[in-house]
């Protein structure tokens, strides 16, 4: 199947697919420091209900009669499924009991299930350009993980919530074509041209799946734990946490992810997304108090060269 988008990677376009990774490698953060905290399924409906809130000022239009919405309702709810109600889900409950490092890990292998997908479902080749692309980039987040040590790879032990996170980038991989794909009708047209209205059409289908797993979540939870504790510890920490992950990761992840994969696809935006483990490495070194290593440098320059390798006519 054909797609129409321009490969050329301009300084705007790099800083837009830039942008969502640091969201999400500070994603992975959050999600694993509010281990115990909140259940995986209620964080991620109190995000997407915040995230709702915050942009059904600017683009409450989308859901009034007449605007097109109901008319492609099967469009936004594959959308919401997959964009909303599924993939942050599973990371959450990924980082129940994996860490943010093997996260990012397992969702460096994105722009190989994007390469697949592609190839599968939508007859798109896939390139020797494009296999050394990635090649190059999950070298790099090898390199970074392993402290510049290879070998230390083999160390690695997988979780529960490793399988988790794998299932999850198959969902987003699916979410990107979904995005990418080109869609008849006027109507829908006009809400993509919006990305406000796009994406709270998003977030109102997705609350729906994501308010049917978390109700089965809570019918599977304590009303209190072995402590007398309830499921959820509200105060401070909760809530900014929430505002944290419903601006951030949510509204302007998706914004930029959304913008970047219609101007070069999801192919080569698929490869921007290694640099969430370099983020994430980042992110814990200054939480931490560690200066960043020569292996980061040579984690960073490998991804770059994958992006740059991909982004070539």
């Amino acid at each position: 199947m054909p797609l129409s988008h321009s490969q050329r990677l301009t300084p705007s376009t790099i800083l837009l697919l830039l942008i969502p990774p640091l969201m999400w490698a500070g994603n992975a953060v959050v999600g694993r420091l509010m281990h115990g905290v909140v259940p995986p399924f209620t964080l991620n409906f109190l995000r997407w209900a915040l995230a709702f809130l915050l942009l059904l000022p600017f683009a409450s239009w989308v859901l009034r009669p007449g605007s097109g919405f109901r008319k492609n309702w099967r469009h936004f709810a594959l959308l919401g499924l997959l964009g909303v109600g599924s993939y942050n889900s599973l990371q959450y409950m990924a980082l129940t009991t994996s860490t943010p490092i093997n996260v990012t890990l397992v969702a460096a292998c994105t722009p190989v299930w994007m390469l697949l997908i592609g190839r599968v479902l939508y007859g798109v080749p896939i390139s020797r350009q494009a296999a050394l692309s990635a090649a190059l980039s999950l070298s790099g987040v090898a390199v970074v993980l392993s402290h510049g040590n290879l070998t230390q790879l083999l160390a690695v032990q997988l979780v529960p919530g490793d399988a988790w996170m794998l299932l999850a980038t198959l969902v987003w991989a699916g979410y990107s074509w979904q995005l990418a794909l080109p869609r008849p009708g006027a109507e829908l047209a006009h809400i993509r041209a919006d990305w406000a209205a796009f994406l709270l059409a998003q977030i109102a289908m997705g609350l729906l799946w994501s308010g049917l797993s978390t109700g089965g979540e809570w019918l599977l939870l304590p009303a209190v734990d072995a402590n007398g504790s309830s499921p959820i510890t509200w105060g401070w920490p909760l809530a900014a946490a929430l505002v944290f992950v419903a601006i951030g990761p949510s509204l302007l992840a998706y914004r930029c992810w959304g913008a970047g994969v219609a101007r070069v696809g999801p192919t080569i935006a698929g490869f921007f997304s290694n640099l969430t483990p370099l983020f994430a490495a980042l992110l814990s070194a200054t939480l931490l108090g560690e200066m960043p290593h020569l292996y980061h440098a040579m984690g960073f320059a490998l991804i770059v060269g994958g992006i740059l390798v991909s982004s070539r006519k």
